[in-house]
């Protein structure tokens, strides 16, 4: 049986080639980067197989190692150039424009700016392009010191071990994808045994409706598929979580504060919940399984209970001096917002710069910089109030009227 083997101070990995088995001491014990040895500094992104897929994992090796490897194996995927972006269209009063040369990392801005103010906004953004956060990889995780996620359990309570459920080829097809993804820059990491087990699940990501016709040729409303989203089961995990009660901002106090405004800036977090890690000691209770393996993820997932507390309670923390005096935060939805040009300019400044001290990242491509009116949390506002976002009910109003009351 062959083996090849590799070694460094941090990590003992052993492969046996016929059976595409992976150990590594410790469990793939996440570490600081900052903590690591001059031996240990060069990042090798390897390839394993499993049956007839890729799995990335990362690995850290000592320099001498490298010739032991192939290296077409290498990865480039530490680029910190922008992935090609597909711009959609956008309404008369926005438009593209961008930060490089070459038309690279392009951002929205409002088409009423002149040309020194949109050269003045460009500046403040090009000081601040760590905050960009465009693939996965780049994704930093905020200082433990500033904010953790922590399972604490109910008294009495025991941990469950769910048995997996068997997934169509088209959905295992999705959740390998994702798995793979994930795997490759150390946002979840193989655990051989653990006393909590929880199931994934596939489920549709929200899209657009569009009204068709049926087969009676009547006009219908319709939510169009494109895509999935794969998230993990923890109902049982739930109910046996002590639940955490730091309240969510009201919405409507949130949209007061914002109206009557002449500028704003919509920010959108990038992986908001993945850029918190879970407490060591809690990571195994966010085991999952998978027809190859379990894992367990070291940043915070969806439809994990107290985990839009705890992300709210952190971006609390961050912003607590600017909260409701230039900007308000929902979840993963920065506002920042003035009467003026120029104090606009600066609270933007403000904002990234507490970004960058923190290590939190933004999606610029849900970004909207100096804009007069913009959707925040499902609702126009502008300085002219509050108003209903158009979209929302474009659905309803193409419908034919109604003729009888059984249509209703």
């Amino acid at each position: 049986m062959d083996r090849v083997g590799f070694s460094s101070s941090r990590l003992k990995v052993s492969m046996q080639s016929e059976n595409h088995f992976l150990w590594a001491q410790d469990a793939f014990v996440t570490y600081k980067r900052e903590e690591v040895t001059k031996s240990d500094k060069l990042l090798i992104s390897y390839y394993i197989y499993f049956s007839n897929w890729i799995m990335l994992a990362q690995l850290v090796l000592d320099p001498h190692q490298v010739g032991q490897l192939d290296p077409k194996l290498t990865n480039d995927t530490s680029s910190s150039s922008a992935p090609p972006i597909e711009l959609k269209p956008l309404p008369s009063h926005w438009k593209y424009t961008y930060l490089e040369v070459e038309q690279q990392l392009p951002i929205i801005i409002a088409n009423n700016l002149h040309q020194e103010e949109e050269e003045k906004l460009l500046d403040v953004l090009r000081q601040h392009k760590k905050v960009i956060g465009w693939k996965l990889f780049d994704l930093p995780s905020i200082n433990p010191s500033i904010c953790m996620h922590r399972i604490l359990m109910e008294e009495e309570a025991r941990p469950i071990r769910q048995q997996q459920r068997r997934l169509n080829l088209t959905i295992l097809d999705v959740v390998k994808k994702e798995v793979t993804k994930l795997l490759a820059v150390r946002i979840i990491y193989p655990i051989p045994d653990s006393q909590w087990v929880n199931l994934v699940q596939v489920v549709p990501k929200k899209s657009r409706m569009t009204v068709m016709k049926n087969q009676h040729d009547e006009l219908v409303p319709i939510r169009i598929q494109n895509s999935w989203r794969v998230c993990i089961d923890y109902r049982k995990l739930n109910q046996a979580t002590r639940k955490d009660h730091f309240p969510l901002p009201f919405i409507d106090q949130v949209l007061e504060k914002l109206v009557g405004k002449s500028h704003y800036f919509f920010l959108d977090g990038f992986y908001g919940y993945m850029q918190i890690h879970i407490a060591p000691e809690d990571q195994h209770k966010m085991t999952f399984t998978y027809p190859f393996d379990t894992f367990a993820y070291t940043r915070m997932s969806f439809r994990l209970c107290n985990v839009p507390s705890t992300f709210q309670s952190c971006m609390t923390s961050i912003f607590s001096d600017l909260l409701q005096d230039c900007m308000e935060v929902f979840m993963d939805d920065f506002m920042v917002y003035t009467n003026s040009f120029d104090a606009c300019l600066e609270n933007l400044s403000k904002v990234l710069t507490r970004h960058i001290n923190t290590t939190l990242v933004l999606n610029f491509k849900k970004c909207y910089f100096m804009v007069t009116k913009g959707i925040v949390l499902g609702y126009l506002v502008s300085n002219r109030g509050i108003e209903v976002d158009i979209s929302k009910i474009d659905i309803i109003t193409s419908l034919p009227n109604l003729t009888f009351v059984r249509e209703v």
